[in-house]
């Protein structure tokens, strides 16, 4: 379930962050997570900043999985204007994302991958094209930090955790395990408060 932001949905960010559209534009990015994490919340919030610019955005994911709409529209997102892709198998959760990415018209895809794996060869046109069309792509993966990363082609792995400050009030936050631009030294952290039943 997601956490909704405080304040009108603008983040109140705890350290500085590379963690921003702009910054991700042409990697492959992880983030992991295990158990009840702030994955979802974060990859929301860089949607939501994707459609803020007017950026195109899809999410793929299987009919297996599916994040609650309510707690995506309560964070900001168009859910009218968000692609949602949803595939018989997680196996095919990554061919959706390959033909987002080919047509050259979104500026952020997610895909949600759960515990699925991308094959080598496939990462390599997601890269690829990732980089040629100056998209972001996002794998939200299941796992815990001290697992591998899908691919040496992740350019970006981060882990989401969250922990609860006060009553109704979580630090949802993002660790840099790996950064082949700046190394694995930065974390993201922004205050949020729980949605309705969650706390």
């Amino acid at each position: 379930m997601a956490l909704s932001l405080v304040e009108n949905f603008q983040p109140e960010v705890v350290r500085p962050t590379f963690w921003t559209l702009s910054e991700i534009a042409g990697r492959l990015v992880e983030i992991s997570s295990a158990g009840a994490s702030a994955s979802l919340t974060v990859a929301f919030n860089l949607v939501r900043e994707a459609q803020m610019r007017g950026e195109p955005v899809g999410w793929a994911t299987s009919m297996e999985s599916f994040f609650y709409p309510p707690d995506a529209a309560q964070v900001g997102v168009d859910l009218a204007a968000l692609v949602i892709v949803r595939v018989p198998k997680p196996e095919s959760i990554a061919r959706a994302g390959e033909k987002l990415l080919r047509s050259g018209a979104f500026g952020l895809i997610v895909l949600d991958l759960g515990i699925a794996d991308i094959s080598m060869p496939l990462q390599t046109r997601l890269a690829g094209l990732t980089h040629h069309h100056h998209a972001a792509l996002v794998c939200l993966t299941e796992k815990e930090d001290r697992a591998f990363s899908l691919s040496s082609l992740i350019s970006l792995r981060l882990h989401a955790e969250k922990k609860r400050t006060a009553e109704s009030r979580f630090v949802c936050g993002l660790r840099a395990l790996k950064d082949k631009r700046r190394g694995p030294t930065w974390t993201y952290e922004e205050l949020c408060h729980g949605a309705a039943g969650l706390c």
